[in-house]
């Protein structure tokens, strides 16, 4: 399995259209959910899971009241690629499984 290749602007503008809630800052995607704190734990272990299984993994912020995910692709150089798309639905998904309220 090579390195990543790292999207185009056009392919990572048409990947973040279809991604409500994630933003682009730089070389990273990022989102931030409003959710209780101990849901939050709970959803950072099935998202640690979910991660090292396709092993690719997102930076996680939890604080009291939220949980920001911030994803690169650190073997492309920190540049975004498909992968990082990918672990952003999972993540998005996984999270509203343990009752996020994202602040969109």
């Amino acid at each position: 399995m090579g390195v990543p290749e790292p999207l185009t602007e056009t392919e990572i503008a048409v990947a973040l259209a279809g991604m409500p809630g994630w933003e682009r800052e730089g070389e990273t995607i990022s989102r931030t959910y409003l959710i209780r704190y101990h849901a939050a734990v709970a959803a950072i272990v099935t998202i640690a899971d979910r991660s090292r299984r396709i092993q690719h993994h997102a930076d996680l912020d939890l604080r009291m009241d939220h949980l920001r995910a911030s994803i690169t692709t650190h073997d492309a150089g920190y540049r975004l690629t498909a992968a990082d798309f990918d672990l952003a639905q999972r993540i998005d998904a996984i999270v509203a499984a343990h009752q996020a309220l994202p602040l969109d």
